[in-house]
């Protein structure tokens, strides 16, 4: 009985095969058939509509619209009338005679008509009137003809005609006929979107093993620890029995965190092409459509497409567009993307979920994801690809530098850029050397130096650059003035960052002027560094208020920065006694109107921010007081100079009197000057 029920399914099972083998190979010569003869049919669809329209303005002979009294007039009493037809009831057609050769036409039947000796012996459709009805039309026409005096025998013979227009039939169904016939050629078409009627299928990007676009770990860089983790998912798949004979399960799938830029898609297709198994990837908003049922539809035949190419790895991009928390909202858009996220949940581990199929997923918002999402046995692990570190950023610049024409080795390049670009992405690190190559081609330099490098970055950090911005020569006193209160205080405050370069070259759409530095990667902040920052950033605004006795508004940005650093000190890392060791931090993303501590609690936190930033400034203005004529120097060098460098600065303000303990960014960045000579 059980061999017979296994036959019965496996007879089944052939069936089914062989009726999609059937079905595929069909819709295949259908649609290679379509794309063969496809030009005919979009010209033939074309002649459809143009010809009946060319036709009837070329060829339908010109027709003249008269009234009953031309018609009587001009025409019966010239006895120039033939025969009349009246078609539909409604239109009478007035048939001219045409006069033999050899007939004599009377001078005013010629003049009135334009007929010519040189005719044939039948009549032409030339004239026509509408009628208001058969019998009125009757009645008018005897009445004519007995007052023009016509024997009864000679009356004009009148014949009655039902006809179809159908250039009119065809004006009326021509609105739809052509959105049909456009509808009709979008879905027989294979190419792009594979038709309307393939709507339902995914549009992912598929790269088999034998691709020549593969992309392998060592085109990445700046993320070892992602790396290392995500080495486990193609060790499973180059070597699945190493693992089974253990009786071990590989992570149905990894979710990638982290930033904008930072380089998690080019980390999964580096996991594809070491694993050398088919990838197909597609973006989360691409499940999302208009119409009900797509979604769901497209995450089956992606999984499908999976399984029948295993061992494969999916990866879907920006998954926070369908993996949203469940319960959001009652819309109709909302419950198509989550019967999208409940259909994704059933193919990653379901009741018939089968092994082979790796998933993989990028995102920079996990903290929205649905919790059923990032159980174990969907995605069990979130690989963190955050930011690289200097490390990190001189490997990723080695990679990029490969391909530009430097004056120098890239290892060079490699090693200054990486101290200068403190908290840039890997997307941002592509976008330098880019840049870098536009300034020299836009100069004519046959190779890429340093100064365009550093031209890039200035580029990136504050803007275009605008020389010829019209500013006032107080306006310009001011700003000099206030980049140097800057430099100054820095230079004079322990642990504040190392200065690299101060500017008053206006950039970008209002900075007036900025100063770069180079700082440290700190994990950790002390209380103490957190405040000689503070100082040193109120130093533009001391400036202004010692050696011009006016502020301005030049100082709103700075201001900004002290009251997010001062607040985070006191309600975020429990610096404050007043307040306490607690911890309200200000979420970016949160659309709460209340605050989670009282009043009071509020008003302290307020009080206590004022008094600090108040003690900052105070401190900042006694430095200022103390090393006046030092930063009136640097402001009227800056006003000769308009840039400039730490080398300028050693010259005026003399050798920083703190020194590190550690190498710092700005020492590597010196470092790799000094060994200019040996490269």
């Amino acid at each position: 009985m059980g061999n017979n029920k296994k036959k019965t399914s496996l007879k089944k099972s052939r069936r089914s095969r062989l009726q999609r083998i059937k079905e595929s190979i069909f819709q295949e010569s259908f649609f290679k058939l379509f794309q063969k003869f496809r030009t005919p049919l979009l010209l033939a669809l074309v002649g459809i509509v143009l010809l009946p329209i060319l036709y009837f303005v070329t060829f339908e002979p010109q027709q003249q619209e008269i009234c009953f009294q031309y018609f009587k007039t001009k025409l019966l009493k010239a006895g120039l009338v033939d025969h009349i037809v009246v078609s539909n009831k409604g239109v009478a057609n007035i048939y001219v005679r045409d006069y033999p050769k050899n007939h004599t036409v009377p001078a005013a039947a010629a003049a009135t008509a334009n007929v010519s000796d040189a005719g044939h012996s039948h009549s032409r459709h030339k004239y026509y009137f509408n009628i208001g009805s058969v019998d009125s039309f009757e009645r008018n026409l005897e009445k004519a003809q007995n007052a023009l005096g016509i024997d009864h025998h000679d009356f004009v013979p009148v014949t009655y005609t039902s006809e179809t227009d159908w250039y009119e039939e065809f004006l009326t169904f021509f609105p739809i006929l052509l959105p049909v016939g456009f509808l009709l050629f979008m879905a027989l078409d294979k190419g792009g979107v594979r038709g309307i009627f393939n709507i339902r299928k995914a549009h992912l990007i598929k790269l088999d093993k034998d691709s020549k676009n593969k992309v392998y770990f060592k085109d990445v860089a700046g993320c070892d620890e992602a790396k290392h983790e995500i080495m486990e998912f193609v060790h499973f798949l180059k070597n699945p029995k190493k693992y089974h004979d253990l009786g071990a399960k590989i992570p149905k799938g990894a979710l990638l965190v982290g930033p904008p830029g930072t380089g998690k898609t080019l980390l999964a297709k580096a996991t594809a092409g070491e694993a050398g198994v088919p990838f197909l990837s597609m973006s989360g908003s691409d499940f999302l459509e208009l119409f009900v049922g797509v979604g769901v539809s497209r995450v089956k035949n992606l999984f499908y497409e999976a399984r029948k190419s295993a061992p494969s790895i999916v990866f879907i991009d920006e998954i926070d567009a369908i993996g949203q928390t469940r319960g959001g909202g009652s819309s109709s858009r909302n419950d198509e993307r989550e019967s999208t996220l409940n259909q994704l949940l059933v193919e990653m581990d379901g009741f018939g979920t089968t092994a082979g199929v790796v998933v993989l997923a990028g995102t920079n918002r996990p903290d929205i994801l649905d919790k059923a999402l990032l159980r174990p046995g969907r995605f069990d692990r979130q690989i963190t690809v955050d930011k690289p570190d200097i490390k990190g950023r001189d490997q990723i610049f080695q990679i990029y530098l490969k391909t530009i024409k430097l004056d120098r080795v890239p290892s060079y390049y490699s090693q200054r850029l990486a101290a200068l670009t403190p908290g840039f992405s890997g997307a941002d690190i592509a976008n330098v050397c880019n840049e870098a190559a536009l300034f020299a081609a836009r100069t004519e330099e046959a190779q890429v130096t340093m100064d365009h490098f550093e031209a890039a970055i200035d580029r990136i950090i504050g803007g275009l650059e605008k020389k010829n911005k019209v500013i006032s020569k107080l306006q310009r006193r001011t700003v000099a003035y206030h980049e140097a209160g800057h430099a100054v205080a820095g230079w004079f405050l322990e642990h504040t960052e190392p200065l690299l370069k101060v500017t008053i070259v206006p950039r970008g759409t209002a900075a007036l002027g900025f100063a770069q530095y180079i700082p440290n990667e700190n994990l950790l902040m002390t209380k103490e560094q957190l405040f000689d920052m503070t100082c040193m950033t109120l130093g533009g605004r001391a400036a202004e208020k010692v050696l011009i006795g006016a502020i301005s508004t030049g100082a709103q940005d700075d201001l900004e920065k002290v009251t997010k650093m001062t607040y985070d000190q006191v309600a975020v890392y429990g610096f404050s006694e007043k307040v306490g060791l607690l911890s309200f931090p200000q979420r970016e993303d949160s659309f709460e109107t209340s605050k989670p501590y009282s009043s009071e609690t509020g008003a302290i936190i307020d009080n206590e921010v004022r008094e600090w930033v108040n003690k900052a400034y105070e401190r900042t203005i006694q430095l200022i007081e103390e090393h006046k004529e030092k930063v009136a120097q640097i402001a009227e060098l800056l006003l000769e100079k308009e840039v400039l460098h730490q080398d300028d600065l050693l010259r005026v303000l003399g050798v920083r009197p703190f020194k590190s303990a550690e190498l710092s960014n700005y020492d590597q960045f010196k470092l790799g000057f000094q060994d200019e000579g040996k490269l």
